[in-house]
């Protein structure tokens, strides 16, 4: 290490604090990237989560801005010197990865590598991930590794600690996966048992009054009376039970909180990469970002199943008292006019009826090619 031994030590602790402070995956794994690259001074540094198809389920990086990364294309595969650190599991360190034999080439658009250091990421036996940094910025002679094993020792406790801060971070989000799943089985439960009774009474009572249509008028009128009050019951139940359906990660977390989890797991989840930039929100009223939430979802549904869109970006921002949601993709488009003259509203009027449900307006941008920006705003408490 280039820094002396005080500050050195500081540097890593700084590092395995930061890493120990975040509970959702993508965030631990951002961290562990921006703590190793800086701590061992490289141009650029990523970190591989492999899946089980022969790719990567998630793959971070640090050095490389948006626009490269968006040029860079689709997750690499386990193939060459990534392959090599999940499959042997042990470091490799090399002066010139363009010339190592394993090496496969690089996109177009991938920033140019030369000295190599990485290491797999080990919970117990099983490779969890890959870590690697390159250019080590430091004077160096042709052909030699600017890495030292210094270098690697060090890299080799943060990614110990990385493995127990991924664990962790993991085993966070099963359980709330978990509390989720239960909570709306028994909300189902309660759902079917409540409504399904007054629809049954309501079936019977109609059935009377269809009988009586005919030779007992009044009896029938105050039989469609009652289904009448019996719809209206039924209705209450419903929408009692959409209430307490308001998501737990929103009551517990907040609306940042529970979209960037979210959004987290449809980047994982989709080829299309889902970004989002949300901070320095205050808290709205309850009704308010239950809305925002459903909204955001009901858009990202639609960029991500109709739009064939190659980059979705959601954000959430204040504006006066109140907040600002703006979900944007780079798809295919669409022209709002033709859509409503056609009876189909892509999910358009729920979204409206759910921003005009708390006092909020919804903004529709799109045409044919144009990609779709869909912007929601609420006046706050």
């Amino acid at each position: 290490m280039s820094q002396g031994p005080r500050s050195g030590l500081a540097a890593v602790s700084s590092a395995l604090l930061a890493m120990s402070r975040h509970l959702e995956v993508r965030d631990v794994l951002k961290t562990i990237v921006a703590s190793a690259r800086e701590l061992l001074d490289a141009q650029y540094a990523a970190l591989g989560v492999p899946d089980d198809h022969g790719g990567f389920a998630q793959f971070v990086v640090d050095g490389v801005s948006e626009e490269q990364w968006r040029a860079i294309g689709p997750l690499p595969r386990q193939h060459g010197i990534l392959a090599a650190m999940l499959r042997e599991a042990k470091a490799e360190r090399l002066a010139d990865v363009r010339k190592d034999p394993r090496f496969e080439g690089w996109p177009d658009a991938h920033p140019d590598l030369a000295d190599f250091l990485g290491l797999p990421i080990r919970d117990g036996e099983e490779v969890i991930g890959a870590l690697f940094l390159a250019n080590k910025r430091c004077p160096k002679p042709e052909g030699s590794c600017g890495f030292t094993q210094d270098d690697e020792e060090l890299l080799s406790i943060l990614a110990q600690h990385a493995a127990i801060a991924l664990t962790n971070a993991r085993l966070y989000e099963r359980s709330r996966e978990l509390t989720i799943a239960e909570e709306r089985s028994r909300l189902a439960h309660e759902l079917h048992d409540a409504v399904s009774q007054k629809l049954f009474s309501l079936r019977l009572t109609a059935q009377a009054a269809a009988a009586l249509v005919d030779r007992d008028p009044a009896r029938a009128k105050g039989e469609l009376h009652q289904v009448a009050s019996l719809a209206a019951e039924a209705a209450d139940e419903l929408r009692a039970a959409v209430v307490e359906m308001r998501p737990a990660a929103l009551e517990e977390d907040g609306l940042v909180a529970t979209l960037r989890t979210q959004i987290q797991v449809l980047d994982r989840a989709h080829t299309a990469r889902v970004t989002f930039t949300g901070a320095g929100l205050r808290a709205l009223p309850a009704a308010q970002e239950e809305a925002m939430l459903r909204v955001a979802q009901e858009a990202l549904h639609n960029a991500l199943r109709h739009s064939g869109a190659a980059h979705v970006d959601v954000s959430v921002r204040r504006r006066g008292c109140g907040a600002v949601l703006r979900v944007t993709d780079d798809g295919g488009g669409f022209d709002p006019t033709a859509v409503r003259r056609a009876g189909r509203h892509l999910g358009l009027v729920s979204m409206r009826d759910r921003a005009g449900g708390v006092g909020g307006s919804l903004t529709v941008e799109s045409a044919p090619g144009k990609g779709t920006t869909i912007e929601m705003e609420v006046p706050g408490g």
